[in-house]
């Protein structure tokens, strides 16, 4: 009987280390350390609601934003995952066709990839500076604005992720469609 307690109190004790202890240290020390990571870089408007995470993509259907990757997992953070369609799969052909239409790419000008296949995840939040370039004149458009003036801001916006081992611009699309409000009028 003493040794079972004894391994009870050492299960008890292990248990509440690691489940417990550990995890509370590292949330505290994320918080000292990096506290707009530990609060998962939240966006909030001027009344401090909040309005997204720079980390997750969100969805945006009018022609007056910037449009994100398609998601698998039509932007739920709490199911991100891959669509798994492989190449050969007609579901993947006809939602990819869907894209290519509403975005209006032709043989001359053709759709960049990321706008018409989605991310590991579902959830990436960044679009390359050529998938954002193609949808100037939309959003343009839409909101009535001198493309050069949406261009402008498109090229402010977008940063080299790894510096000179990544030189392949990307554009977060949530801060993009947010300078967007601020500079032109909302759509």
């Amino acid at each position: 009987m003493n040794l079972l307690v004894t391994s009870l109190r050492l299960v008890l004790a292990t248990l509440l280390m690691c489940s417990v202890a550990y995890p509370a240290l590292f949330l505290a020390l994320g918080h000292l350390v990096f506290p707009e990571s530990a609060r998962g870089h939240l966006v909030r408007s001027s009344e401090g609601t909040v309005i997204g995470s720079r980390l997750v993509a969100q969805s945006f259907t009018s022609d007056g934003y910037f449009w994100p990757r398609p998601s698998a997992v039509d932007y739920h953070a709490d199911a991100a995952g891959g669509s798994n369609l492989a190449p050969t799969n007609p579901e993947l052909a006809v939602r990819t066709a869907d894209l290519v239409r509403r975005l209006g790419a032709t043989a001359d000008r053709p759709l960049p990839a990321e706008l018409a296949t989605a991310s590991g995840s579902g959830l990436d939040p960044h679009i390359s500076l050529a998938g954002a370039l193609f949808q100037i004149d939309r959003v343009a458009a839409a909101r009535q604005v001198d493309a050069a003036r949406v261009r402008t801001l498109v090229e402010k916006l977008a940063f080299q992720p790894g510096g000179p081992l990544a030189p392949d611009p990307i554009v977060n699309v949530l801060e993009l469609n947010l300078a967007l409000d601020q500079a032109c009028s909302a759509p």
